[in-house]
């Protein structure tokens, strides 16, 4: 089992593997008992080089046969079938799709980006309602968002970086939940997954202008602060619970990383 730099004792997100495939996961979010999900790591696939082994990227130059054995074991490893897969195609804005499955004997979205092509693009987040589709987003150190509504029985995953983050992409997913389900924050558990922590990350100054306006009032040293070179650490973890607890969900429903990806590469 590998050993990870953790940022407090809680362990709020859990390592498991299995069929060598090691990947984490939020107890707070399994225990809704409505889904499985996962996050990935480096490790228990069949990439080389600078892309070893857990590779889930088609831009990066692999052998699309490695992508697809990859995605195949991690899929045996979390408890899906590929072939439900649909795939973010993410540009950092804080667009959401609503994700479907069939209409009139038509497969909608399921495959998409795995299987087969997207028609879409410019998608950094995608909702669902739909029982057996597997939502899927990518991340280097950009934020993870997880959203369960237990009441609706509907899900949500969004990627945000320092511009959805700053244009409130959790408070956005939110919203598109509501409009599509009728979802209601209160109802919701939310997780914001492994990404870079203030530590690991350096803004300049344009980019802390960009939170201390969108923060006003809020932007203490938790959320930022400058250093003697005259740039600033920004903590991405704070600001997406800040968004996630003024769009109405409760603290006790927000399960926040411990694990940074510059920590651990």
């Amino acid at each position: 089992m590998m050993l990870l730099k953790r940022k407090t004792s809680a362990e709020t997100l859990k390592l498991q593997e299995k069929y060598g495939v090691p990947y984490l996961v939020f107890p707070s979010l399994e225990n809704t008992g409505l889904v499985r999900h996962a996050f990935s790591t480096r490790l228990g696939g069949c990439s080389t080089g600078d892309l070893a082994t857990m590779n889930l990227s088609s831009t990066r130059g692999d052998d699309p046969e490695n992508v697809k054995e990859n995605f195949q074991r991690f899929g045996a490893a979390v408890g899906f079938d590929p072939k439900d897969l649909v795939l973010s195609l993410q540009t950092h804005t804080t667009n959401v799709r609503l994700v479907t499955a069939v209409t009139r004997r038509t497969l909608v979205d399921r495959g998409k980006g795995f299987t087969r092509p997207r028609d879409y693009k410019d998608v950094d987040g995608l909702i669902t309602n739909v029982p057996g589709l597997v939502l899927a987003t990518f991340y280097a150190d950009c934020v993870p968002l997880y959203f369960v509504d237990p009441v609706h029985r509907a899900i949500g995953l969004s990627h945000s970086g320092w511009r959805g983050t700053v244009n409130r992409m959790g408070e956005v997913t939110l919203q598109r939940m509501k409009e599509a389900f009728g979802t209601r924050p209160s109802d919701v558990w939310t997780a914001i997954g492994p990404s870079i922590c203030q530590d690991c990350y350096e803004v300049s100054e344009d980019v802390a202008q960009e939170f201390i306006r969108a923060f006003e009032g809020r932007a203490d040293n938790r959320l930022l602060y400058r250093k003697e070179n005259g740039k600033y650490q920004l903590n991405l973890w704070r600001a997406n619970e800040l968004v996630l607890l003024e769009s109405g969900v409760p603290k006790d429903r927000i399960a926040v990383t411990d694990i940074c990806t510059c920590c651990n590469p």
